[in-house]
């Protein structure tokens, strides 16, 4: 029988320890909140790798050093901790996002931003993306990433519409176009997720240049407008 791989885990997921003067190392007691940051952290990084169904409650338990009832009090269940995994992971990108979105700036710059709110996400929490895309919690049947898009959208759909009405199309077309435009960062998102090649930025500057431009004005050596 083949060994099961082993996950790296993030720093914040191992238990402190602090070495005594003149004798052992000894661990360092956790409060109860830096334990269930601990479990989340094993948990997102287990979850990434085996999916929901091949992650067992033992494994986590071990993996943290802790017998499973200190998980079930914590979380109530393997998929209470997966769920609140998924919720942490959604409001964390969600946020970066929303917040890509609300700065003052034209359309163009604000979709260059969002854009590299979700790349950069991706770059720094992949093992996030990758449960919000593949597995959906009890709380969200129709699929965490989707949920997500929706979200989203609607905040695109808004400045799209305002955007339209000001040249005069019609602004009940900015909701078919919000759609188009999310979908297309999104699915670049996930082709990105293990390519990683060119950079974030370099990305971002292609997807704006096709959103913008379209195939018939692309720019041969594109650029983003905003700093950062």
């Amino acid at each position: 029988m083949s060994k099961r791989t082993e996950i790296p885990l993030p720093a914040a997921a191992i238990e402190p320890v602090e070495a005594a003067h003149n004798g052992p190392v000894v661990r360092v007691r956790m409060t109860g909140q830096q334990r269930k940051l601990q479990l989340i952290g094993i948990g997102r990084a287990l979850f990434a790798a085996r999916g929901l169904d091949g992650t067992t409650i033992e494994e986590i338990a071990a993996t943290a050093g802790v017998s499973k009832p200190v998980i079930y009090e914590h979380f109530g269940s393997k998929e209470g901790l997966y769920r609140q995994v998924v919720e942490t992971e959604f409001r964390i990108l969600l946020d970066s996002i929303t917040e890509a979105l609300s700065t003052d700036a034209k359309p163009r710059v604000l979709v260059e931003r969002a854009a590299l709110a979700l790349l950069g996400y991706i770059e720094d929490r992949t093992d996030g993306f990758r449960i919000l895309m593949r597995d959906a919690p009890p709380s969200q049947p129709e699929g965490a990433f989707s949920t997500l898009l929706s979200h989203v959208t609607a905040r695109v759909e808004h400045l799209l519409s305002d955007e339209f009405a000001r040249r005069g199309f019609s602004a009940a077309d900015g909701a078919m176009y919000a759609q188009m435009l999310v979908g297309m960062v999104a699915m670049t998102g996930q082709w990105w997720l293990d390519s990683r090649q060119p950079d974030k930025r370099a990305v971002a500057a292609h997807l704006v240049n096709l959103a913008w431009n379209g195939l018939t004005g692309l720019q041969k050596e594109p650029e983003l407008r905003s700093e950062g």
